[in-house]
């Protein structure tokens, strides 16, 4: 054991052990017993939100609709048959070609209207401003019930029932003051010194938007993006009320079509499901980097 000299003066030399420093706790800094109840609940929760997923995908391989009721005994006769017939017994096709249609219309649309008008309002102060703010806040209010009369009786006037451009305007008439206001307040966050600066180097309004503002606003402008897609690709009420052919379906009204009055097939529908959740994957993937940060952003703006 190693030992220590202490002198004082006038007296004699005393040896005693050495103590070790105490350990400083760091501030935030959690013991063991802490970390093991928190990654647990993770563990849990993260199971939790996958299991409907696994059991998804679990129905979309049992050959029979009823499977789910004995799920024993469906590890022995997996099948991809299902996923075969809706590839080539339904109109899955016609399907994918009118949602992306929709979707990606509406977020092209949408995105493009919400940054112009989020930037406006963000950056001019004009008469009605205030009012204008909470005109966009107010129409979020009305239920779809209230807005699917009006607006048959608008389309039918326009002569855009059935038609994709229709759909894509109903559309972008709800997810265009939702976003506005997003971008709005992203934009708010951006040094008016950048404006500033556009000008004194003889850009236009326009020019600093485009190229000074614009490439700063990506995860707002992300976030508008992923709101407007999901909520073209999921909606139902509007796209069964307009689109009245069956090859004009999206994938959320096409889903319908496995239900009828007294039965549902159960295994198509998932495999449906499956294979309608690609697309909203593959657009994830490519804003997830975006999405998260202007997620961030937007919680601990103020």
């Amino acid at each position: 054991m190693s030992t220590t000299t202490v002198e004082t003066p006038g007296a004699d030399t005393v040896q005693g052990p050495a103590t070790a420093p105490a350990r400083r706790v760091r501030r935030g800094e959690t013991g063991p017993t802490a970390r093991l109840v928190s990654h647990g609940l993770l563990i849990v929760a993260s199971l939790i939100a996958l299991f409907p997923v696994a059991w998804l995908v679990y129905l979309s391989l049992g050959p029979d609709k009823d499977d789910y009721l004995h799920p024993g005994g469906i590890w022995h006769k997996m099948t991809f048959d299902n996923y075969a017939f809706v590839l080539r017994h339904t109109k899955f096709f016609d399907w994918l070609q009118t949602t992306l249609i929709v979707t990606l219309g509406t977020t092209a649309i949408g995105v493009i209207i919400s940054a112009t008008t989020g930037y406006a309002v963000s950056r001019m102060r004009f008469p009605g401003y205030k009012k204008f703010m909470w005109v966009l806040l107010v129409t979020q209010m009305f239920p779809v019930a209230v807005l699917m009369v009006p607006m048959y009786q608008i389309l039918s006037d326009l002569q855009l029932i059935d038609s994709y451009l229709g759909l894509v305007l109903v559309y972008c008439s709800t997810v265009v003051p939702y976003c506005a206001w997003l971008m709005k307040g992203y934009f708010d966050t951006i040094p008016f010194e950048i404006d500033e600066a556009g000008r004194v180097d003889g850009l236009t309004p326009f020019g600093t938007f485009a190229r000074l503002i614009l490439p700063l606003a990506k995860p707002g402008l992300a976030v508008a993006a992923f709101y407007s897609f999901l909520t073209a690709f999921g909606e139902v009420a509007f796209a069964s009320t307009f689109m009245l052919s069956d090859t004009k379906y999206t994938f959320a009204v096409g889903l319908q079509t496995f239900v009828s009055e007294h039965d549902a097939q159960r295994n198509l529908m998932a495999a449906t499901a499956v294979l309608i959740a690609i697309p909203v994957s593959a657009f994830f993937y490519f804003v997830q980097k975006n999405l998260v940060t202007g997620l961030t952003a937007g919680g601990t703006k103020g």
